[in-house]
């Protein structure tokens, strides 16, 4: 049993608030799997007997948030550190008209609230006070096999809500469970209605796949399912070599941030824009676009830096995106790399040496009679080269630079005339 958390007894508290106000009212969902599993839950869900009118009745007002309420769930807040819990009605579900959400919802018993979910291990309630398991779907059985089993018909069950096709990936994949054969073949044979999904809705369970220490399964079963043409078509069409590569640098990644995640799984992908068509299309951030493609494009610096010119090399490594640079080329080559040595030697010296103030700036070229104008930054950036090379260490060192430049034929539209 999970440790006791101010969240998991304020759900408690929820419980028994409820069926001392006469209503039947069970933990529901993933706080019940995970925990059977022997997971801290992250969160805790409610379902309960009474309407939502009556659950706002028995908490007030105040502590809770109707906004689902038309599809019967009231969000009930807790006290400082307890977080919220989400109550829902027992319910069944009419059609689902907009693949995602049901049409209605008829208020009914917890065992027919059961049947409507989505796959047997989600299907579970858990009674809280007596400690016991309420199980009306085999969630319990599937859970000891490791499978994860639609509820009823799984050509039915998934038309429903199309992202359960995604689902299934991303439970078996987390949880190392299969997936039930017959919910695998309506899986592969639905697949390409995947797409009807909103490309946020797909982009967010993608990103949780991704993140998850088990991504590389993800990616297997993305592919055994055919969901990986319709939902990431730049890594299915990799040969059969670059597809293991890619496997292999995105299992290699520790706890990687969704930028480093999508660089490492399009690394092997050759177009250079690919993070940020396939960013776009599944609604990542611009900073999340931005770092994958500076990640992909700075990797043959890192890979190569024994020989790569120093003040190249040295933009990369005072780059706040290095750490996760360096972490791609480990995953890339192994940790016994020696680019990947190299660089780690490099970062580990003093600020001082590794990053040493410039010697001039703008301020300093006007001071030496320039005007500003675009000139200026690539004036700035061959002082610092040099500096970086060890050529000059001082700041008349590098304003006789500047002036050699000027001399030998930069162009000098920045030069007062009086000058």
């Amino acid at each position: 049993m999970p440790e006791s958390t101010p969240q998991r007894e304020f759900a408690l508290e929820v419980v028994e608030k409820l069926r001392a106000a006469g209503f039947e009212a069970l933990w529901a969902g993933g706080c019940v799997r995970d925990q059977l599993l022997g997971l801290a839950p992250k969160d805790y869900d409610v379902a309960t007997s009474a309407k939502p009118e009556e659950i706002r009745a028995v908490f007030g007002e105040r502590r809770t948030l109707a906004i689902g309420a038309s599809f019967g769930v009231i969000t009930v807040r807790g006290r400082r550190r307890q977080g919220q819990v989400e109550v829902a009605t027992f319910r069944t579900d009419a059609e689902y008209s907009d693949g995602r959400r049901p049409d209605s919802v008829h208020f009914t018993t917890a065992e027919h609230d059961a049947e409507r979910r989505d796959f047997t291990i989600n299907g579970l309630f858990f009674d809280p006070v007596r400690c016991e398991v309420v199980d009306y779907v085999g969630g319990r059985d599937d859970l000891d096999r490791k499978l994860v089993r639609a509820i009823g018909d799984p050509g039915l069950r998934l038309s429903e809500d199309k992202l359960r096709m995604l689902r299934a990936v991303r439970f078996a994949a987390t949880f190392h469970f299969a997936i039930e054969p017959s919910t695998l073949a309506a899986i592969q044979a639905m697949a390409a209605e995947v797409t009807t999904v909103s490309a946020e809705r797909i982009g967010a369970e993608l990103r949780r796949m991704l993140v998850d220490r088990n991504r590389g399964v993800a990616l297997d079963l993305l592919r055994e399912t055919t969901l990986l043409a319709r939902v990431l078509p730049e890594v299915d069409l990799l040969d059969a070599a670059g597809f293991a590569t890619t496997r292999r640098i995105l299992s290699a990644l520790d706890e990687p941030t969704l930028a480093l995640a999508l660089a490492a799984l399009l690394s092997q992908v050759d177009n250079a824009r690919a993070p940020g068509a396939v960013g776009r299309r599944l609604r990542y951030t611009n900073r999340e676009i931005e770092r994958a493609t500076w990640l992909l494009a700075h990797l043959p610096i890192v890979s190569d830096a024994p020989h790569a010119p120093w003040p190249q090399l040295q933009r990369v490594l005072v780059h706040d995106g290095v750490a996760e640079l360096v972490a791609l080329q480990a995953a890339s080559a192994g940790p016994d790399d020696a680019s990947l040595a190299f660089v780690r030697e490099r970062l580990a010296w003093p600020a001082a040496r590794l990053n040493p103030p410039p010697l001039i700036d703008g301020s300093d070229l006007i001071g030496h009679g320039l005007a500003p104008s675009p000139e200026f930054t690539r004036l700035l950036e061959a002082v610092r080269d040099a500096q970086l090379r060890g050529e000059i260490e001082t700041t008349l060192g590098a304003l006789a630079l500047v002036q050699r430049l000027l001399d030998e034929g930069i162009p000098a539209e920045g030069l007062d005339a009086e000058t």
